[in-house]
């Protein structure tokens, strides 16, 4: 269970958003929070370096905000950050500084931690991702149970209940994912782990790992 931990997935010196997990030992347990907490800390923002462009939305003067991109408040655009060509931001998301949202790439109730990379075709949603993590074209989090029951995160000997019908995917700092995979709700990955193309992942990966299939999950070596 301690590998499903806030202090075990994330280094919270890289997110603008580091006060909201204070108090919690989980990382979905900030999930209903993001809405409230983007307009507390949105209000809070030097305006020297941030500009509120719209009801409840900020961007920093330095990202880079493609004119064909939608957003939807509550949100937050980090430095030098960019949101690209039909990017659609649903609202309750906080991009992180130098992230990338790539084309027709959607997000909604996200926190995405510093360098963090959803560069082509994703859908993320109800979702927490580390610094520099990185999802690949086509990759996808998927947050709701097909039978709409609430999300259990299951380990390897042990669940957690979330008590939330909407949880996608905690991804650990420097988690890749390959090319058009899909995690299911409540996937929990592990920090510096590697996840196959083309995978369907669920449950929860342990950090320094490569996720080849359900069935073969081995140790990375660096």
């Amino acid at each position: 269970m301690e590998e499903c931990t806030i202090n075990k997935l994330y280094d919270l010196t890289q997110t603008i958003a580091y006060k909201i997990f204070e108090g919690c030992i989980y990382p979905w347990e900030v999930l209903p929070k993001i809405s409230s907490f983007i307009i507390e800390l949105g209000n809070s923002l030097d305006t020297n370096e941030y500009k509120k462009i719209a009801d409840d939305i900020w961007v920093a003067n330095s990202a880079d905000i493609a004119p064909t991109a939608y957003i939807k408040g509550p949100a937050i655009i980090g430095k030098n950050a960019q949101v690209r060509h039909c990017a659609f931001i649903r609202g309750n998301a906080i991009v992180g500084e130098n992230a990338v949202v790539g084309n027709s790439t959607e997000l909604k109730n996200v926190i995405l931690f510093n360098n963090v990379q959803v560069p082509h075709y994703n859908y993320v949603g109800d979702s927490i991702l580390g610094y520099k993590a990185h999802m690949g074209a086509g990759s996808i989090t998927s947050n709701v149970k097909s039978d709409k029951k609430l999300v259990i995160i299951k380990g390897n000997s042990y669940t957690i209940e979330t008590n939330l019908k909407k949880v996608g995917a905690m991804l650990g700092d420097e988690v890749e994912v390959g090319c058009n995979s899909v995690l299911n709700p409540g996937t929990i990955i592990g920090k510096n782990s590697n996840i196959y193309p083309l995978s369907s992942v669920r449950g929860v990966v342990s950090p320094n790992s490569i996720y080849k299939n359900q069935n073969e999950i081995v140790e990375k070596y660096t």
